[in-house]
């Protein structure tokens, strides 16, 4: 039997280094703290598992040094991901935006696939084993909530971030590096619903438009996205708000004030939008400017415009001045709101920073401090953008880790 190889969290990236390193001889145990495993994987997008991406890129990626993730990603890589869960069952079925997902939509197919392969292979799982401690001298000896003791050659460290709590990820990895004097930079979350300063929130909650959301810093554009957007009671929500979430935060987190702009209308310019408004106007001379908007934009988002701009919603709509359609045309094209924060952990999809990977091998995942152990996934300051690219970096840190655990 080759090395005895403890892996710490039965999440995506600690059960892909489980199973690579059995598969390459390792002696493998999954300390898991929950029932089961896997609680996260069912999760994830929207419960239907988008697995990676093929239009992935190491732009996709953040932290203080995103580079990082080159090698694991080069090492394992899309195509290799999806033969791999193919040669396990799971049919691909890629979107146009390239994100991969199992034929069946279930992300129970994902856990389901791989908890057969762990049987398979004959891997120990232990649930209900809650890591408060690590210790190496010789060998590692780990030691759960309830007093049990395991020892190991080798450990993998796969605890998850903080994103999603309820799934078991509550930031416990953090203290365990700590004790292994690992640094653990700047927590926060990473793709999640942004708080904003407006009293016009209760009324548009619940309203969904597809539109464009840039973050702007001292009226520069940092980064946009398009897609389907929601006014909540807190805020505003939507994929191409999770996306742009951690620039922002990041940005508010430094002192910084970042700023929120919205296009309602994403496909006109301003001045395009006010010239096709004077016309509209002026078609409409009979009706009041909230009539007038009807059929323009969501219903319920009227009032709380015209309320923004100081316009009486009972003015007459041909009797609007030029300025007045101006600054419609304007809002609709680019309302700014102040960000003051997010969603809680509950709502995160993941955890910007987490381990600082300068301590880490990224040809391996072994610690540069440790010898034998090794950090991977979330736990790590490497995070992704929405649409599978969390997954990948789980599958593939999870795979590297797993294949040099293995070795003796």
């Amino acid at each position: 039997m080759g090395n005895k190889i403890i892996v710490v969290g039965g999440g995506a990236s600690g059960m892909m280094a489980a199973i690579i390193a059995k598969r390459h001889g390792g002696d493998v145990t999954i300390l898991e703290r929950n029932d089961r495993v896997g609680k996260k994987i069912l999760a994830t997008g929207n419960g239907r598992c988008n697995y990676t991406n093929k239009f992935l890129n190491i732009n996709n990626y953040h932290g203080n040094n995103p580079k990082f993730a080159f090698s694991p990603l080069s090492v394992f890589n899309v195509d290799m991901t999806i033969d791999f869960f193919e040669r396990l069952g799971i049919t691909p079925a890629v979107e146009d935006n390239g994100k991969v997902f199992p034929l069946s939509f279930q992300s129970s197919s994902m856990l389901d696939i791989l908890r057969y392969e762990i049987e398979d292979l004959k891997i120990e799982l232990i649930t209900e084993a809650y890591v408060i401690d690590i210790k190496r001298s010789k060998r590692f000896t780990v030691r759960t909530k309830d007093g049990r003791v395991f020892h190991s050659d080798k450990l993998i460290l796969a605890t998850g971030g903080m994103s999603l709590p309820a799934s078991g990820s509550d930031g416990n990895g953090y203290s365990l590096s700590k004790k292994l004097n690992h640094k653990i930079t700047d927590v926060f979350p990473g793709l999640v619903q942004l708080k904003l300063e407006s009293n016009l929130l209760k009324p548009m909650d619940g309203v969904k438009f597809v539109g464009r959301a840039g973050v702007y810093l001292a009226d520069k554009l940092i980064l946009e996205d398009i897609g389907d957007i929601l006014f909540t009671s807190y805020g505003i929500s939507g994929p191409p708000i999770l996306q742009i979430s951690r620039t922002a935060l990041k940005y508010l987190r430094d002192g910084k004030e970042a700023k929120l702009k919205v296009s309602i209308i994403h496909t006109k310019t301003c001045e395009e939008l006010s010239y096709y408004l004077e016309n509209r106007f002026s078609q409409m001379k009979s009706r009041t400017i909230e009539g007038s908007l009807i059929g323009l934009v969501n219903k319920r988002l009227i009032i709380p415009i015209l309320k923004e701009l100081n316009i009486d919603k009972n003015k007459n709509a041909n009797k609007l001045t030029r300025e007045e359609i101006k600054s419609i045309a304007d809002l609709l094209t680019s309302w700014e709101f102040k960000i003051i924060g997010s969603q809680s952990w509950a709502h995160a999809q993941a955890t910007a920073g987490g381990v600082s990977t300068h301590e880490i091998n990224n040809q391996t995942m072994e610690s540069k401090i440790v010898d034998g152990l090794y950090i991977i996934g979330e736990l790590l300051d490497i995070d992704g953008d929405c649409g599978g690219f969390n997954l990948q970096w789980a599958w593939s840190s999870g795979y590297v880790a797993g294949l040099h655990a293995a070795k003796s």
